[in-house]
């Protein structure tokens, strides 16, 4: 007799405590919910990434350039919207200019060409003016 009530207090203290975790779950999704509605990009469950880099669109292609990989930029209107923001910036074509946006990340099709790693640009959060201390171009010419 003692062990069976043995067995089922210990079947209810495990029951108890398997409740109190899910409830602290249910709360952590209902707090992480109204950061959602509130409009903040940290941290959201929505598959977007924010990244940093160096953003150029040229002859029809655009690039950002991290510090550690380069990406391909999908050709889309927030792309377009950036080209936009990024021209106050540029004194010439071939300028790239630091940025940060929100987008989705995703590998080409083995049947395409261009880079291997592909950005879809969904918020752009800043536009920066590039570093005229950087002499990172080499230009090729008589002066």
């Amino acid at each position: 007799m003692k062990k069976v009530l043995v067995i089922l207090l210990i079947f209810a203290v495990t029951i108890s405590c398997r409740e109190d975790k899910k409830s602290e779950l249910e709360t952590t999704q209902e707090h992480q919910n109204v950061l959602a509605e509130d409009g903040k990009t940290a941290k959201q469950s929505d598959g977007l990434i924010a990244i940093q880099g160096d953003f150029i669109y040229y002859a029809d292609a655009a690039v950002l350039k991290t510090p550690t990989r380069m990406y391909g930029v999908v050709i889309n209107d927030k792309m377009h919207d950036l080209q936009k923001q990024v021209k106050a910036y540029k004194k010439e074509d071939t300028d790239m200019v630091p940025v940060t946006i929100r987008g989705r990340m995703f590998k080409k099709d083995s049947n395409e060409e261009g880079w291997e790693d592909l950005i879809e640009i969904k918020e752009i959060l800043k536009v920066s003016a590039p570093d005229p201390d950087a002499n990172d171009v080499i230009k090729i010419g008589n002066k």
